[in-house]
């Protein structure tokens, strides 16, 4: 019998990985991985195999969206499953294992450090005060998606923060910026005109959370726009209302210039 673990690699390179994941990927029979989804900024592929001390097969996105490869190997095979932050944050993971479930294969998850609980704890914000996560996307040819503006206002109306997670195309190797992020929410503002994002809105902007030099600034759109963030991954923040103890979290990343 075979089985099938999905591995967490945490968020930012090959040393984030749990040691309950580290040795379970040691151990299996092979080792596959996508990086699509998100990827570690500060790690390659080579980075990763060494320090597992092991190859590990990189699927495209279409070969993890079919799961043929992934599910028809662990039917009689111990498979590893390996993804950045963690493994069941991402819908197409979880498709994959009910799909698993359903052809007998045995499925375990081992958890891996996630930007959702990450964002919240840098910035020393509550993270019972963060409602429904919502995604930018690259502009497409059909338009762009009100929805994002949509789930802010819907948080916003109930008091909550919203956690923004920044587009990726990994296969073209494109990653939003912050900056990009501002002007796409800005954007929608001027169509929807419904005060959501205004000059007065605080807002975070974060790049490389995880890493040894991490870059979070606060402020009002314009503040965030003027900034450069440097390298991947980047996310952002929109508050609502604060606790007096978050204000003065925030307070260490306030921009000053």
């Amino acid at each position: 019998m075979g089985e099938l673990i999905f591995i967490g690699l945490g968020l930012y390179d090959e040393e984030d990985i749990t040691i309950k994941g580290k040795d379970a990927a040691a151990n299996v029979d092979i080792v596959f991985s996508e990086f699509y989804t998100s990827r570690l900024a500060g790690a390659n592929i080579e980075e990763i195999e060494k320090v597992l001390g092991r190859d590990v097969q990189v699927l495209s996105r279409e070969e993890v969206e079919s799961g043929d490869i992934v599910l028809d190997t662990a039917v009689d095979h111990s498979t590893a499953f390996l993804t950045a932050g963690d493994p069941m944050a991402a819908t197409t993971h979880v498709e994959l294992r009910l799909r698993a479930v359903e052809r007998g294969i045995k499925t375990k998850v081992i958890h891996g450090i996630s930007i959702i609980s990450a964002v919240p704890s840098i910035l020393g914000v509550m993270h019972y005060k963060f409602g429904r996560t919502v995604t930018l996307p690259f502009l497409r040819e059909r338009g762009y998606p009100h929805s994002p503006y949509e789930h802010i206002k819907a948080n916003q109306s109930i008091g909550l923060h919203t956690l923004i997670l920044l587009d990726i195309d990994g296969e073209n190797e494109r990653y939003m910026t912050v900056n990009q992020g501002v002007e796409a929410l800005l954007m929608l503002e001027e169509k929807r005109r419904e005060d959501v994002i205004t000059n007065d809105t605080l807002m975070a902007g974060l790049a490389r959370v995880g890493s040894p030099e991490p870059e979070i600034r606060v402020g009002n759109p314009r503040e965030l726009l003027e900034h450069d963030f440097g390298g991947g991954l980047h996310s952002m923040v929109v508050f609502s209302e604060l606790h007096f103890m978050e204000e003065e979290a925030l307070g260490l990343f306030r921009v000053t210039e």
